[in-house]
């Protein structure tokens, strides 16, 4: 690109300069990413990438109300940028009005670096990692078993102009590791994943001495038939079950009945008491550790979020509250038509209120249950009650008496998380974890585990 759009905050400008409609979003992200990969103990692949994203968002009013017309680009240079004003300009005059449509969004602060070049990442962020993890290849070798995996990290920088003034910007880093652990002769599996921003806080070591306990759990293997059994499910699990809920939980499909949050009758069920438990189900822009943008970054508008809303700021916000559903995700556009609060979706998701026992506490206080892993291939059932259907994977494991006693045959489970969160017993502390179905999307989360009686095991599943 030319020297005068170089810059994200050029290019910006730029395209709102060139843009001719009553209104427009521009959307500029600079990707960057760095990777290792590894199989048999041992470093196969590594790389890093750049790379530029670009969303124009162009309004235009009419007689019947306001359209708009959304369209984004990957590798734009100086040459596409009008082009690409026009095509978003064009879809909105072929459009009719928005559904959604609202003023765009005005007089919020600019970002004090919203000229500043973006945040990069680079090979540099396994600085400390690298090593380590070589040191785990030794101690897995050293053990009898072979680690495979990979260490992905990213950083983002979103730069948000409009025509109504709003100058924005964030910078999100994203680092996901995950390990998986087999036998020589491959008839054993574990895994664990962690979630991190900079890598200096993940330990390929421990996650390999964990998977080595894992793996020796998994000498031993029991045939167990599908059933209802109390169940351990870890926060990677809860994560899944519950992130899956905020993504169902829009205000407007509740309060059209088309949820497990609608009151039957009409109404949503804010105010209702749904965990056995006095948990808080909430997110916060600011959660450290956690931390995600202070403002809406819509690409495009559906379900619980608005291209119209884009800038709006985004305040901690709680979902449920000690055990009672407190909001529902809303647009400015949702909460006109429900009576709701505005409540724009939060990037994090953070589950509180449990005691501070750990994991291993709980299967130390269990009789009889089974200790999942982790949970795939999880699909929706019934919208109605929110029932999700899925997959247990890389061991799933028979406590009795306070101990792991051996390995059992995954399942296929039939559960709702809300059925879930308000049949649990138990809450354990919470902390960081990386989701395992969902991470490719979503992965700043802190759950604690839950204790769940009759968790429903439907059937067996063969060849996980």
């Amino acid at each position: 690109m030319s020297a005068r759009t170089d810059k994200p905050h050029e290019v910006v400008e730029r395209a709102l300069d060139l843009s001719r409609a009553d209104g427009c979003v521009v959307l500029a992200e600079e990707h960057s990413t760095a990777n290792l990969r590894w199989a048999g103990n041992a470093l196969t692949t590594n790389g890093v990438t750049r790379g530029r994203t670009l969303t124009v968002v162009a309004t235009v009013d009419g007689r019947e109300g306001t359209a708009s017309g959304v369209v984004s680009r990957s590798a734009v240079t100086a040459d596409d940028l009008e082009p690409l004003v026009r095509a978003a300009e064009h879809a909105a005059r072929a459009a009719g009005p928005a559904e959604d449509a609202q003023p765009l969004v005005r007089d919020v602060p600019v970002s004090a670096d919203f000229t500043e070049g973006p945040v990069e990442t680079s090979s540099a962020v396994f600085a400390e990692f690298a090593p380590a993890l070589g040191e785990a290849f030794s101690r897995a070798r050293a053990g009898g078993r072979e680690l495979y995996g990979f260490a992905h990290h990213e950083v983002t920088s979103t730069y948000v102009g409009t025509s109504t003034g709003l100058r924005l910007r964030h910078d999100q880093p994203n680092g996901t590791l995950e390990v998986n652990a087999k036998s020589p002769d491959r008839t054993r599996s574990a895994w664990a994943g962690r979630s991190t921003r900079d890598f200096r806080d993940a330990d390929p070591i421990a996650l390999d001495a964990e998977l080595g306990v894992r793996l020796g759990w998994a000498a031993r293997r029991v045939e167990l038939p599908a059933g209802r059994y109390e169940t351990l499910l870890p926060p990677t699990a809860v994560a899944d079950l519950l992130i899956y809920q905020m993504w169902s939980s829009s205000g407007r499909d509740a309060a059209e009945g088309r949820t497990v949050f609608s009151r039957p009758g009409g109404g949503t069920r804010v105010g209702d008491r749904i965990a056995a438990l006095p948990l808080t189900l909430r997110g916060d822009p600011r959660e450290p550790g956690l931390e995600c943008a202070p403002f809406v970054i819509a690409h495009s508008s559906g379900g619980d979020e608005s291209v119209f809303d884009n800038g709006l700021p985004l305040a901690a916000t709680d979902w449920v509250r000690d055990g009672e559903l407190a909001h529902l995700p809303t647009t400015r556009h949702g909460a006109e038509l429900t009576g709701l609060p505005v409540r724009p979706p939060v990037g994090n998701l953070v589950l509180e209120g449990g005691s501070d026992r750990s994991l291993a506490e709980m299967v130390a206080g269990t009789r009889r249950g089974l200790l999942l892993t982790c949970l795939w291939y999880i699909r929706e059932v019934d919208p109605a009650t929110l029932l999700l259907t899925g997959l247990t994977r890389d061991g799933v494991y028979l406590v009795e008496d306070g101990e792991v006693t051996g390995e059992v045959n995954n399942f296929r489970f039939n559960e709702s998380p809300v059925d879930v969160l308000g049949r649990a017993t138990e809450a354990g502390r919470t902390g960081r974890t990386l989701p395992r179905e969902w991470a490719d999307w979503f992965t700043r989360a802190a759950m604690p585990p839950l204790r769940v009686p009759e968790f429903n095991m439907s059937s067996v599943s063969r060849g996980v």
